[in-house]
């Protein structure tokens, strides 16, 4: 019985391992949320890829725009991470207390990724600086 149990156990555990992984996924199979922040901010890109990290539990959605910006979201399609080498996140996703603390320090610098924690914000600028926000918005930590 022992053995059952064990051998049971290694075919689950090599079935999920094999399971797991990023795949390719048309946009309509995107959660609603993220289909509306694309068509909000972004409806005159041309989605390149979008790909689902499924990993049994909750699945992790990454989509390529055609000017190279990468979006990801979670499982119920809530913004995740947003990344723009070129500066231009759409205003609206970057919450305005956080574009001005960038502002009032950083006025030469573009923001090129946006990620949002559970219980924080974190943006990295155009100069590699990164600069982390708690819930309201204060500055938690700046890393050169």
């Amino acid at each position: 019985m022992k053995r059952f149990v064990i051998t049971l156990t290694f075919v689950l555990v090599s079935l999920t391992v094999m399971r797991a992984g990023d795949r390719p996924v048309t946009f309509d199979k995107l959660p609603h949320a993220a289909q509306k922040f694309i068509h909000t901010y972004f409806s005159s890109q041309k989605v390149t890829l979008a790909t689902m990290d499924d990993d049994l539990v909750r699945p992790e959605y990454q989509v390529s725009l055609a000017d190279g910006v990468i979006i990801e979201f979670e499982n119920n399609g809530k913004l995740e991470k947003i990344q723009d080498r070129n500066g231009n996140i759409p205003e609206g996703i970057v919450p305005g207390k956080i574009i001005d603390t960038v502002m009032k320090y950083y006025p030469d610098e573009k923001i090129v990724e946006y990620e949002v924690g559970r219980k924080s914000y974190e943006v990295q600028l155009s100069n590699k600086v990164e600069i982390q926000f708690d819930s309201r918005f204060n500055v938690t930590e700046v890393d050169n």
